[in-house]
């Protein structure tokens, strides 16, 4: 039986995912079959993005997050949800750096720059990075994930492939997505930094 020091799973990120990943089983199989999806994924990264907002926009619930200016956009704003169209320029902008996100998550390593940089992306959905008028509720951010889980799975299982890669990368991209959501989920946690 592994010994896991449960307080330093709240305290040392590389130490949490490297736990988890173990946990899931997510390793270096998984992060081949990421990259070696990317020619076929980055076809199809505009196709999610224009999903994810489509279903965003269908809710006050979480079009209202997208008032507030994000961090690093100097564009108009808009002050009402009427005014935030989908061809709105922070829509945009926004829709910008989901399409980096996916094509990251497929091209970029696996090392302690990429948990950093998805612990940012459970970070910034709150106040505690980014814009602070920006605080997405974790019921928000779970239906988010959810919903893009599926998206994914949707597109490997449309994709011409045979059926054992087809199998792997499903597995791939679910725990990674799980470990994406774990990193999520602990900055709304009671006390999380």
């Amino acid at each position: 039986m592994r010994k896991i020091d449960e307080p330093r799973l709240e305290s040392d990120l590389a130490y949490r995912f490297n736990y988890l990943a173990d946990f899931m089983g997510f390793g270096a199989d998984d992060i081949k079959v990421i990259h070696a999806s990317a020619p076929l994924v980055a076809p199809r990264v505009p196709m999610l993005v224009d999903a994810v907002y489509a279903k965003l926009i269908q809710y006050d619930a979480t079009w209202r997050h997208f008032l507030p200016r994000q961090a690093g956009d100097s564009g108009e704003i808009p002050v009402t949800l009427d005014q935030l169209t989908m061809d709105h320029p922070q829509i945009a902008f926004r829709k910008q750096h989901l399409a980096r996100y996916l094509e990251r998550i497929v091209t970029a390593p696996y090392d302690d720059r990429m948990v950093a940089f998805l612990d940012m992306v459970g970070r910034m959905h709150t106040d505690k990075a980014g814009n602070p008028q920006i605080h997405v509720p974790l019921v928000q951010m779970n239906a988010l994930m959810g919903f893009v889980a599926d998206a994914v799975n949707a597109s490997i299982l449309a994709m011409d492939i045979p059926a054992d890669l087809k199998a792997s990368a499903l597995r791939a991209f679910s725990k990674l997505l799980w470990l994406q959501n774990d990193l999520i989920n602990r900055h709304y946690a009671a006390g999380a930094k």
